[in-house]
């Protein structure tokens, strides 16, 4: 018998019927882009230039089991893994093959095999992305005017035990048959497909990713209850709020690839990090106000007990006044009012509250209760519930966005 040629009379194909049982799926490599299956491989086609003898049957049997050195006179079909870095057959002593011959010229073919499929990865939706990997198989010497490759009735099986660390399976396996243009073959061959969908657990990312990064934004909150005393404390909780965040995240974006697009890792990871730092900032400008605060409440009493000593006495013909950080001198004047009255006039203008002006940007008076407000606990007051329901929003947000896409 001739291997050179396939046995098909002109212009009609062989049809080889194909099918796969996935036993195993060891590992998805997103680093390099691949994943590595074990796999048996059935190929069933008809050989009608045999003659076969009854004698080599068994009473009973309609087959036969071949002994490798006549399956290799025999034409075999030749399909590869077309997107396949290694593929080969499993041996131990020898090569997991088998032939079985049938009486009607059937000849079957089924080998163990192990191969390594790239696979183009994306990682937008990281880490509740989607992979959906092919295995494209091909004739590689014979076109589709001599070997037609189609998928069994049994087509792709999954080991019902086979389990993922990381990923879940998803079914149903797709299966596509189709004819391909090959450049570099210069020719139509015969091409099936079978694509994998591979969806990645979260509950992994909810433990160690998403729950501790909430609460470490969470403990950034204690800040506003601490109040400028402990500037000690408040700064090392930010600080190390924000450490913590960088070394979180550092160390998640080593498990991928780096890549030129933003992943909704990215985004979780800005939000929470903006969010530290935003706490951080407004410390600094909580700071800033108590330092102006304190600087002006320290310089009033020192032109008060002049200004009230002058107009008890009347001995001055000015009345020194704190404006805006700034002593200027007025004449004093008298104005008729009603008897016993005496009004103090700059410039033609009634007098103002010192302390009130002088401390309008960090401090004031409340018009309804005369309770001095300060500036700066006040904006701690405020921060304890903008903060947290900014990150609420962002939370609301991310998350059905999130699922809606990966759905």
């Amino acid at each position: 018998m001739s291997r050179i040629r396939p046995p098909s009379k002109k212009g009609s194909p062989v049809i080889v019927d194909f099918s796969i049982f996935v036993v195993d799926i060891n590992s998805i490599n997103v680093e390099d882009m691949d994943f590595r299956v074990d796999m048996f491989v059935h190929q069933r086609w008809l050989e009608s230039r045999l003659e076969i003898s009854d004698d080599i049957f068994e009473e009973g049997d309609d087959y036969v089991t071949l002994l490798p050195e006549f399956f290799d006179n025999l034409w075999q079909p030749d399909p590869y893994f077309l997107n396949s870095k290694i593929a080969e057959i499993a041996t131990l002593t020898h090569k997991f093959t088998s032939v079985t011959l049938y009486k009607n010229k059937t000849v079957r073919y089924a080998a163990r095999m192990h191969a390594i499929i790239a696979c183009q990865m994306e990682f937008q939706l990281y880490p509740m992305d989607i992979q959906v990997c092919p295995i494209y198989i091909e004739s590689f010497s014979s076109n589709n005017q001599k070997v037609k490759l189609r998928w069994s009735d049994s087509g792709v099986t999954l080991n019902p035990e086979l389990k993922l660390l990381q990923y879940n399976l998803g079914q149903p396996l797709e299966l596509e048959e189709s004819d391909g243009y090959m450049p570099e073959k210069v020719g139509n061959f015969s091409r099936l497909t079978v694509y994998f969908r591979f969806e990645r657990q979260i509950g992994h990312h909810l433990i160690q990713t998403f729950a501790p990064s909430s609460l470490v934004v969470m403990l950034s909150w204690f800040s506003f209850w601490l109040g400028l005393d402990a500037i000690p404390g408040r700064v090392t909780l930010l600080v190390t709020c924000m450490l913590t965040l960088v070394t979180m995240f550092t160390g998640l974006r080593a498990d991928i690839p780096p890549v030129a697009y933003v992943k909704a890792l990215d985004l979780w990871m800005a939000g929470c990090m903006v969010s530290v730092f935003a706490a951080l900032a407004e410390f600094v400008v909580v700071k800033v106000l108590d330092v102006q605060y304190q600087y002006q409440v320290n310089r009033i009493p020192k032109v008060l007990p002049m200004r009230i000593s002058n107009m008890e006495k009347g001995q001055c013909a000015t009345v020194a006044s704190w404006e805006g950080g700034a002593v200027r001198s007025r004449k004093a004047t008298q104005t008729p009012t009603t008897p016993g009255q005496t009004s103090l006039q700059g410039n033609g203008g009634p007098p103002k509250p010192a302390r009130r002006q002088s401390l309008l940007s960090v401090a004031w008076t409340d018009t309804d209760t005369g309770v001095e407000k300060i500036m700066w606990r006040e904006i701690d007051k405020v921060s304890r519930a903008v903060f947290p329901i900014l990150f609420f929003v962002f939370v609301l947000l991310y998350w059905p966005i999130l699922l809606m896409k990966s759905s």
